[in-house]
């Protein structure tokens, strides 16, 4: 079983969880008065991110490295978005530099799906 097979179902997993956390925190961000700008972002961020990790469990099967950049799109998003809500809800982020890597790891899995187009699973 390869590693996109196995991690399929994660994938559909943080694509919904995601989802429904961008909405809350958009939801938050515009009602919720303090520091909105963060709770945007954070909603920004996971709303960019669930359909990606949709389409990308839905291309297991075509894109050999859908693996690669759904778990590097899922841990940057989790860093980002959970520093950021880290800092409006407790005041003090998850770790220094957690947004910056993140945002670093949300990068890489966008180019590992570009690199997908050059090591494609051939049928």
């Amino acid at each position: 079983m390869s590693l996109n097979t196995r991690l399929e179902p994660v994938l559909y997993l943080f694509a919904g969880l995601f989802g429904a956390a961008g909405v809350a925190l958009a939801a938050l961000a515009a009602h919720g008065g303090g520091q909105a700008n963060l709770a945007a972002s954070a909603s920004t961020m996971c709303l960019a991110h669930a359909p990606a990790l949709l389409a990308l469990a839905l291309g297991t099967a075509r894109l050999k490295t859908a693996w690669l950049a759904g778990l590097l799109m899922i841990l940057g998003t989790l860093l980002f978005a959970g520093d950021l809500v880290s800092l409006r809800f407790g005041g003090s982020g998850l770790f220094p530099y957690a947004a910056p890597t993140g945002g670093w790891a949300m990068m890489l899995g966008w180019l590992a799906i570009a690199a997908g187009a050059v090591f494609r699973i051939r049928s």
